[in-house]
């Protein structure tokens, strides 16, 4: 699990209650993006608290890479014990190993999250797209500018499956606000 390092003023665990924690996922086969936010009750302004990615590369049989991603899930949670987990639906791929992979990644995801008790969200690429820019063709480099704006984070969002996460995660804190 590779994370990135945030200013520690917008990392205060101690002050967020567990109902304003939302982790976005986005599901790989080989490299699963989580982005984890926060907001606080009386500004609902949201802050990334954490941003990574899970790297399963170095195992070559599917049953590691399912059982590593699953370890390296429950330390997410345990870190953050988010209340929320939103996580994109997985969408048309031209290579059926792939989707296959990633399908199964989604599972272990779905089923870490519910032994965790976590309220679970999904959404698609136009939803994310549409939520956070407005426009549902929106390109990658757009999406995360405007992921950096709306969190604060100064640097640019390494890999592109951790602000893919971070997305995510916004995506479901603006629909929460809109219920």
């Amino acid at each position: 699990m590779h994370n990135n390092k945030l200013d520690k003023k917008q990392n205060n665990l101690h002050s967020i209650k567990k109902d304003n924690i939302i982790l976005g996922i986005d599901p790989g086969s080989t490299v699963i993006g989580y982005g984890v936010i926060s907001y606080e009750d009386k500004m609902r302004k949201p802050k990334a608290l954490d941003y990574g990615y899970i790297d399963l590369k170095n195992y070559r049989r599917q049953e590691e890479k399912l059982l590593h991603l699953h370890q390296d899930l429950k330390q997410i949670f345990k870190k953050h014990n988010p209340r929320y987990m939103a996580i994109e639906t997985l969408y048309f791929f031209k290579n059926a190993k792939t989707f296959t992979a990633v399908s199964e990644a989604k599972g272990v995801i779905l089923l870490a999250a519910a032994e965790a008790g976590i309220d679970i969200h999904e959404y698609t690429p136009l939803q994310v797209k549409q939520t956070i820019s407005g426009y549902g063709k929106a390109d990658k480099r757009f999406i995360e500018k405007l992921i950096q704006s709306a969190l604060d984070i100064c640097s640019k969002i390494k890999p592109d499956d951790s602000s893919d996460a971070l997305a995510i995660a916004l995506c479901h804190y603006h629909h929460q606000l809109n219920v």
